[in-house]
């Protein structure tokens, strides 16, 4: 990667990314000495719903870089939405039919998760 934007963008997203997962761990550790293993099981669930679909957006995000690849870039954006939200709602569907998870830790979570790495977007990118 040779351009510096992609590569600022890309150290922002990655910032996010281990705060997300900072955040995870902390909402799973905080379920499960509120309310036991099958809590955190269904808070962690929750927080991968949320980690897991923002992995793969950033990938496909920074797959191309550069104004001569503009077509690309825009095309692998496009690409990247499509298999986050899908990713979403085929891991949301796994949650709940195959892991039995609770429903209100889930989202609880997911949402939690979700937050702080835009909040984490906020705060990295609004930094010179």
């Amino acid at each position: 990667m040779t351009n510096r934007l992609a590569k600022r963008g890309l150290d922002l997203a990655k910032k996010g990314l281990l705060f997300q997962a900072i955040t995870a761990l902390v909402v799973t550790s905080i379920a499960g000495a509120a309310a036991g293993g099958h809590s955190a099981m269904s808070a962690a669930a929750g927080a991968l719903i949320s980690i897991l679909p923002t992995v793969v957006f950033t990938a496909f995000a920074f797959r191309y870089v550069g104004a001569s690849k503009n077509d690309l870039v825009a095309r692998s954006f496009s690409q990247g939405s499509k298999m986050k939200l899908a990713l979403t709602i085929i891991l949301f569907v796994i949650a709940f039919k195959g892991l039995n998870a609770t429903p209100l830790e889930i989202f609880a979570a997911f949402v939690i998760t979700t937050a702080s790495h835009a909040l984490a977007m906020f705060h990295y990118g609004s930094k010179k």
